[in-house]
Order: C-alpha cells, then structure tokens, then sequence
C-alpha cells in the first residue's frame, strides 16, 4: 500500500513506508516532557506508530497542584502514518530537529494544550540499544535526545496555565527500531530466566548548557549501554564523555531515587560532577509505559479515548506499574571552569536484580 510518506525520499527498505521490514515490534515515536524549575508544572507527552500492529496512540500527561491528570488516545493506524494526529493529541514537525508542536484540541475531559518545543542545543545521537536475551532480539532502536524550552498554553477544568520560554524548559526525544510493544509474547525465551531491567536516563537543563547521561546494565551492574554528553546553548556539537558513573541513594522501602551523583570525564581528562536531589515523581503510566490497560501499541479499537487522575501523595510506588518513573530534580553541575545549578529529570526503572545496590526479587524494594 502506498501512503503519503512514499513521496518523500526516506525509504530504508526495497518496500513502501508502510511496512518496516518484518518484526511486528517495530515502533516510531516521539516523547515530549516540560517542567517549570520551581516544580509547580510537569507535563509529558508521547505518540508512538506501530507500523505491522496498525495502531497509533498518543497521551498527554499533567501534574499540577499534587494532581496527576492523564489522557490516553488510541486510533487505527490505516497504514498511514503521515497523519500524526490521534484523537485530540496531535504532533506537528513545525522546524525539523529545531522546533515542534503538541496540540491536544477539546475533549470531554477538560484536559487542552497547545505547546511548542524550542531547541536549546543540537540534538544527541544516543548509541544504539541492542539488547538480547539468549537469541531473541529484546530491543534494537536507535534514540535522538534534544534539550529545549516550550512556550503556549495547558488547560485542565477550564483553568489555563502560561508555558513561557524563559519558565519551562524540558527535554523532547524521537526514538525508532524494535522494542516489546502491544500484547506480549506467548512464548518466553527458552530457557526461562527471572525479569532483570535496570534503566536511569538523565537530561539535566542549565542556564548555558545541558548534560545527558543513560546506563543499562545487567543484574551484575555491567553496563551494555551507557553514555554521558555536555553541551553549551546553541548550535556547537556537544561534547562526548569518555567515561561516565552514577550512584544513587534510594528512597526508604521503594527502589526511586532520593538522590543521585553522575560522574563523567571528559576526553581532555577534565573530571565533571553533577548532583540531583529528588523532588517528586512522574509516573510513566500515565503516557502509556505499563499501564495496564493503556500499555504502548495496543489495539482499542477504531478510536478510544480515556482519562484518568490521582493524587501523587497517595500512590503505591512499589505497585508494577508504578515503578517506572521520572523524578523531577534539582542538579548541581561542577567541572573544568564550571559550577552551576539547573533542573531536570532522573527516569528510572529497575526490575529484578541489581547486586550493587543490593536489589533482590523482581520488584523488592530497596534495603
């Protein structure tokens, strides 16, 4: 079937866009998250494509006063995916890999937007994340990571809430390959082995520069993915670390972080620091990464469309689908020359073992 983006030149295979080659796990999505750096607003947003599911979903998500509002949008691909719009929500590539839009138009649920991206900086490449478990393919996507400042509106109940250049900062991502998507395999790899996952991604924001820092390891604490970035505003490539490290402090009982230290050397030798204190969480399900219902690819049908809220204060975090998180942080950031403080974000998400910190079972808190 030939589609809208068969006219533009960005065919990878001998085949029409429409199809990605033959994993049924094939995804292309784009991740938006905004906050104000005192805290009072974060919001986020996703919108994925899953070419061989025929399925495109979207939400927005938004905590304001303590209240985590979430909106889940799902639609029937058709085989399009020129058409980024899914019910309400809605991205438009204004500049590409300089400016970007989210709409979320009128719904029943009082939750509207009207948001645009703005790059601080270049975007990153991040390495590419191959990840096997014995022979099956787990995971091969590659991910653009761009730091930037938003501008326009959010409402919710009818009261609007100013985004402005200069007051909320965020981090907009695109990523695209093979990850676990819609219902999962009945078939386990052979032979069966535990759940093991440990994921932290950090893009910190600063008043003239921005740090990138990611480590997947193994249950053993080896790293097979892991890589940190410095860069100044504007458009000069960032700088690539030689070697990076975190430590991390939990929160009692859970496995969030209350704290953390990334240490990083740059190429020149020049030994870098950077300090996040925990303020409150973000909880992923809210734009679809495992929620129970509402979990990435799915099919809903046609067009659905639901809404969900809950107070940040009264959640389980060691509830399955509340682990995953992103913790907005403050950060100190020192190095060669530089001592500066921003904010940010710490995503998190560790299942099973990690011996070093000591994590057992598959979602046991920390000791």
């Amino acid at each position: 079937m030939l589609t809208k983006a068969d006219d533009f030149p960005v065919h990878q295979l001998p085949e029409p866009i429409a199809t990605s080659g033959t994993d049924r796990n094939f995804y292309d999505r784009y991740f938006f998250n905004g906050y104000s750096p005192d805290g009072s607003v974060y919001f986020a947003v996703a919108l994925g494509v899953y070419p061989h599911l025929n399925v495109m979903d979207a939400a927005f998500s938004l905590i304001h006063d303590g209240v985590q509002h979430n909106l889940h949008s799902s639609r029937l691909l058709n085989m399009e995916r020129m058409d980024t719009t899914v019910g309400p929500i809605a991205v438009e590539v204004i500049e590409p890999l300089k400016v970007l839009r989210v709409r979320v138009g009128d719904n029943p649920h009082g939750v509207r937007a009207e948001i645009t991206f703005h790059a601080r900086a270049l975007p990153v490449e991040e390495p590419r994340f191959t990840y096997r478990q014995g022979p099956r393919t787990v995971m091969d996507y590659t991910r653009l990571t761009q730091n930037g400042a938003y501008e326009g509106w959010i409402e919710i109940a009818g009261r609007r809430i100013a985004i402005g250049r200069e007051s909320v900062l965020g981090t907009r991502d695109r990523s695209w390959g093979v990850r676990p998507i819609g219902m999962g395999d009945p078939q386990a790899v052979a032979p069966p082995r535990a759940p093991q996952f440990y994921w932290l991604w950090s893009p910190l924001n600063f008043p003239d520069r921005f740090m990138l820092y990611h480590n997947n390891a193994d249950g053993d604490g080896t790293p097979w993915n892991t890589a940190s970035v410095i860069g100044t505003i504007g458009d000069k490539p960032a700088s690539h670390m030689a070697s990076c490290r975190s430590s991390v402090v939990y929160k009692p009982g859970t496995r969030h972080a209350r704290s953390c230290v990334i240490e990083t050397r740059d190429a020149k030798g020049g030994e870098w620091r950077a300090e996040l204190t925990q303020k409150y969480n973000f909880y992923m399900s809210g734009i679809g990464y495992g929620h129970p219902e509402w979990s990435h690819g799915r099919y809903k049908g046609e067009n659905a469309l639901m809404y969900d809220s809950f107070k940040t204060v009264d959640v389980n975090e060691n509830l399955p689908h509340f682990q995953h998180i992103q913790a907005f942080v403050t950060a100190k950031l020192s190095g060669p020359g530089v001592n500066t403080s921003g904010v940010g974000i710490l995503e998190q998400l560790v299942v099973g073992v990690f011996e070093p910190h000591g994590l057992k079972g598959i979602f046991d808190p920390a000791p």
